[in-house]
């Protein structure tokens, strides 16, 4: 590829890049060695149970560290012996299947600093073998149900869905589009130093690339799994409704990879949320400031790529039927809100949170409040698990769904994703409160998801034992570089916090039988 010119007004040197993507000198030499290079053993299961990761010199290389135990939390409840289990279900959130060769990407908005940062990771490339990684964790824990908690795919294109259900169901999976190979603002022989380049920047990984890229196969998900909707499985960005003008930018064969010079946020742009407890990292406030910017492009320098009919952009009910069909749940009608039961005593109730209209924070649509109350009263004796993509904490309207979870002794926990975190806070309830749990990413560190226990506990009521699980990465170790870049990478979840404390991760959550 040829060299292009670049606006050096915008521009950094390497030096100033490679500390924005919090690369320091001492921590890009030893990186290069790899994740847990002192040569201690990683739980093969990836459960935290058993071991995690930690950088016990600080300097930015991950190593094998102790398992932590379950930590009990009687804010709702005092601690009491618990029994049966009765349901074990696995919450995999904001995979973010990405294709990150795509034209209708924007990365040089990093350029432009909050609330852009996400538009860019040095991992993005490797999102593919991450979920792989992941449905291996969660073979291994053989639970009676996975919640994918939306957020499976990143920008509503065909061909990462189509490969995001190719990598949950097994057999074989091809993350490239476009051309044969890389073509993207990674490769070598772009001289950007904005960009991470694994072929010639520190922590170094020749060829990581073309094997990113490659061809492999999976065995897929052994156990039942059930779609949550994201805003970015319908919405480009996470935050844009397709529209004429972005899918021929998806469709087509010129690729924005400098800021423009005199492009800008418009006038009155705000963050909004992003990258707050209730926030997405990588979801933008406004869809018409958003579609603004991108009309912007339209006379920007391009480069040259192979455009791919494979990267059409879904409408919302094409999304919705694949789910439906991949899973074999999901409900019916325009919404993807509906329930399943797990054994006789527990039932999940999901919520379809997404505005079709865009913007990426949630909304209560209109009879979704009448049909979880319907739901609710339906559970009967069940113990409830309300799960939805977007915090019901943040959610245009749902303080009405809230005061339907609070009036209702059997709800044990609210669950989300969308805000790339680890937190679990106790909400109190005159019928007894409930868990409100957020599971991080996929995409950012510590790219991880969550295993949920429910047990029976003595005088009738429940506990809840969560814990975390990492991706297992297969023998070629792409899943372990993906993780040691996310680490290292100044916007995602090392310096966010968004692995959260200690309360935040593996614990054991009382809740009080109905009644008392």
């Amino acid at each position: 590829m040829t060299p292009r010119a670049r606006a050096h007004s915008h521009g950094h040197t390497r030096r100033e890049a490679l500390v924005e993507l919090g690369l320091g000198a001492a921590a890009l030499m030893l990186a290069g060695c790899g994740a847990g290079s002192s040569g201690s053993a990683f739980a093969r299961n990836g459960s935290t149970l058993a071991s995690t990761y930690v950088d016990p010199r600080g300097d930015g290389v991950l190593q094998a560290g102790p398992g932590v135990q379950l930590i009990d939390r009687t804010e709702l409840a005092p601690r009491v012996g618990v029994g049966a289990v009765r349901a074990t279900i696995a919450h995999l959130t904001d995979v973010h299947v990405m294709d990150a060769q795509s034209p209708a990407r924007v990365p040089f908005l990093r350029r432009l600093g909050s609330p852009f940062n996400s538009t860019f990771r040095p991992q993005e490339a490797l999102t593919a073998q991450v979920l792989a990684g992941a449905v291996r964790a969660i073979d291994l824990l053989a639970p009676d149900a996975v919640i994918q908690g939306g957020d499976l795919i990143d920008n509503a294109q065909a061909n990462e869905l189509a490969q995001a259900l190719a990598l949950l169901h097994g057999g074989p999976v091809d993350p490239n589009s476009g051309g044969p190979g890389y073509t993207g603002v990674q490769s070598a022989q772009d001289p950007d130093p904005l960009y991470y380049r694994p072929d010639i920047d520190a922590p170094q990984h020749p060829g990581l690339l073309e094997r990113a890229t490659a061809r492999f196969t999976t065995s897929g998900l052994h156990a039942p799994w059930y779609p949550v909707l994201g805003d970015h499985d319908l919405l480009v960005q996470g935050v844009l409704a397709p529209s004429v003008l972005t899918e021929a930018i998806a469709l087509g064969s010129r690729a924005v990879w400098d800021l423009p010079l005199n492009l800008h946020p418009p006038r009155g742009f705000s963050a909004a949320n992003t990258g707050t407890a209730t926030g997405s990292p990588d979801g933008l406030s406004d869809p018409e400031r958003i579609g603004a910017l991108i009309e912007q492009l339209q006379d920007a320098p391009s480069v040259a790529v192979e455009a791919d009919a494979t990267r059409r952009e879904l409408s919302a009910a094409e999304a919705i039927a694949a789910l439906r069909s991949a899973s074999g749940s999901g409900g019916d009608g325009p919404l993807m809100s509906y329930s399943f039961d797990i054994g006789t005593r527990v039932r999940v109730i999901v919520l379809d949170l997404v505005r079709r209209e865009g913007g990426s924070g949630g909304i209560v649509h209109e009879g979704l409040e009448a049909w979880l109350a319907g739901e609710l009263a339906r559970a009967g004796g069940r113990w409830v698990l309300v799960v939805s993509h977007q915090p019901l904490t943040s959610t245009e309207g749902a303080e009405r769904l809230l005061a339907l979870l609070d009036r209702n002794p059997r709800v044990v926990a609210a669950i989300w994703g969308h805000t790339h975190r680890n937190r679990i806070v106790p909400r109190q309830s005159p019928a007894g409160g409930y868990w409100l749990i957020a599971t991080g990413s996929l995409i950012d560190y510590p790219q991880q998801l969550r295993a949920i226990r429910l047990r029976d506990a003595s005088g009738g009521g429940c506990v809840l034992e969560t814990w975390m699980l990492d991706h297992v990465p297969d023998g070629g170790g792409i899943g372990d570089i993906a993780r040691e870049l996310s680490y290292i990478d100044v916007q995602g979840g090392r310096p966010q916090g968004f692995a959260g404390g200690p309360l935040d991760r593996n614990v054991r959550l009382y809740r009080r039988p109905p009644g008392t």
